[in-house]
């Protein structure tokens, strides 16, 4: 009998507000009221694809929180939120990888990031040495068969935010 799979859920965060006098503290940015309607349309398309999560292990920015929140919104059964440091801007793939195996209990784990991070991290997963471009509010699933993973996993889909709106009706 083979393995579930462990469904990993790539998701960077939504329309932020930009650097500078009103947020120095780029840790501090948060979603733009644009962002968090585009955002909440792009979430539902996951309802629409049949998708659940175990957990959703966030950035601490507060942008990537908002994010996590909107998404969990969506689902009858709101999944945990859990900050995962790891996520935050500048650190290595290794590092989330790391974190990431102790929620190995857990078969499909939602991941809110920031680029390039969170698309070198989808490259690494699908055995790439090149980063998968993430727009703002776009998510991908890629299928590994452990944490942490052995070999590449497999790229199911890669949806933008455009896509994801459309899907939502």
């Amino acid at each position: 009998m083979k393995a579930e799979p462990f469904e990993l859920y790539l998701i960077r965060h939504g329309v932020a507000a930009e650097r500078g006098e009103n947020y120095p503290d780029d840790t501090k940015r948060p979603l733009t009221n644009e962002g968090v309607q585009k955002l909440r349309k792009e979430s539902k398309a996951l309802v629409e694809l049949d998708v659940t999560f175990d957990v959703i292990l966030t950035s601490p920015l507060v942008r990537t929180r908002q994010t996590a929140e909107i998404v969990a919104s969506v689902f009858r059964n709101p999944p945990p939120i859990v900050a995962m440091p790891s996520l935050a801007p500048g650190a290595s793939h290794h590092t989330i990888i790391e974190e990431l195996s102790k929620h190995h209990r857990r078969h499909r784990i939602a991941l809110v990031g920031h680029e390039p991070g969170i698309g070198e991290l989808a490259g690494r997963l699908v055995g790439s040495r090149r980063p998968l471009e993430f727009k703002k509010g776009a998510m991908c699933r890629i299928d590994v068969a452990a944490l942490p993973p052995a070999g590449p996993g497999q790229l199911r889909w890669f949806l933008t935010p455009r896509i994801l709106r459309k899907i939502a009706k």
